[in-house]
């Protein structure tokens, strides 16, 4: 059985190398695919046009309005004395927020007394708006403990573990990994073997004593190796280009990346297994494969926003495991006992596949 599996592996690597499409979609892609969404997708917020209404025209009025400057998110467009003159400033789109400091608000501080300070946000876009609040408040905290916003509890000084400066990047980069990873794996196994049926040779198989789970085991095998060559070459580029290190161990990166793509790639079989065309093929595997990772995985929209229901469905994309696990090691270094159980979901995931490819290929065999 061994024998017949390795040589399968060792003629499906010499027809890897001699397909360059095949090789371009597994090896080069996803390393060009990060690049471009890894610059192009993010979610800060930056260059934010703030207005200040200082009433209070003291040192420590200025140091609040100095905060909000040197944080880097805020650039000043105007500024004034009356609140009055806000609301033409916001109709206008000329600035997307104000700081309004109050008179008294010197004293106050100084007299150790809990003041207030106003910061007045366009809520037209409820993403902006959202991230905007956050470095405000941010903002706030940071000059003294004992200032609040209005309308609002007093904040402490805020700690920020595991991405401290909040770059979308380091929390995007890892779902741009498990995404790019599942379609490009999906997409390369399912052409694969979609073109020995084009081409006859999975009929001459027949007349072998060769069974369904060599044959599959062996042509995954060369796949599992080039996708976890880039797979490498993905996190390597997170690192260099996106500032996002393996904080944890490389050995338990391995072994859930190889977990990962071993599922993608016996869904590929799968989904080989139900095409007879590469056109069918490809079109399936885009679809099975982009849109549950994209959007059933967590990697954009948390699942524990989702109703119930899409919930229960998020169960059966592995990406979401996957993401858990990834973001456990590359972010905050954690170790097995952190996403050990995301990792048997994989290998139960893989094997549940991997059986239902075995299935359909016995019944073509």
């Amino acid at each position: 059985m061994i024998r017949r599996t390795v040589a399968i592996a060792v003629k499906e690597f010499l027809q890897l190398f001699r397909d360059w499409r095949t090789m371009l979609t597994l090896l080069v892609m996803p390393m060009v695919l990060l690049l471009i969404y890894g610059f192009a997708l993010s979610f800060d917020v930056e260059h934010i046009r703030l207005a200040v209404v200082d009433q209070d025209g003291t040192r420590a009025s200025r140091e609040v309005r100095d905060a909000f400057l040197r944080s880097g998110y805020f650039d000043l467009v105007a500024g004034g004395h009356d609140e009055r003159s806000l609301d033409p400033l916001f109709d206008s789109g000329r600035v997307q927020a104000a700081l309004v400091v109050p008179a008294g608000y010197g004293a106050d501080l100084a007299g150790r007394r809990a003041t207030t300070v106003q910061f007045v946000l366009d809520g037209a876009d409820a993403r902006v708006a959202t991230v905007v609040l956050g470095y405000a408040r941010q903002v706030v905290a940071s000059v003294s403990p004992i200032v609040r916003g209005r309308g609002g509890p007093a904040v402490g000084l805020p700690l920020v573990w595991y991405n401290p400066d909040l770059a979308s990047a380091r929390f995007l980069v890892p779902g741009l990994v498990a995404f790019i990873l599942m379609v490009s794996s999906v997409i390369a196994t399912a052409l694969a073997v979609v073109r020995e049926k084009e081409r006859g040779t999975m009929e001459s198989l027949r007349a072998t004593p060769m069974v369904a789970i060599e044959l599959l085991v062996g042509k995954t095998i060369p796949y599992l190796a080039v996708a976890s060559f880039a797979a490498g070459g993905a996190l390597t580029i997170a690192w260099a280009l996106f500032d996002v290190p393996v904080h944890g161990s490389l050995l338990s990166l391995a072994l859930v990346t190889l977990l990962y793509l071993a599922g993608g790639l016996a869904f590929g079989v799968l989904i080989s297994t139900l095409a007879d065309t590469q056109q069918v093929a490809f079109q399936a595997s885009l679809i099975v494969s982009m849109l549950p990772t994209l959007l059933l995985s967590g990697f954009i929209f948390p699942i524990s926003s989702m109703p119930p229901v899409v919930q229960a469905i998020t169960r059966i994309v592995p990406a979401r495991y996957f993401l858990v696990a990834l973001r456990a090691i590359v972010l905050k270094g954690a170790g097995p006992e952190v996403w050990w159980d995301q990792a048997v979901a994989l290998v139960a995931y893989g094997v549940a596949v991997l059986g239902l490819a075995t299935a359909r290929t016995v019944r073509s065999l």
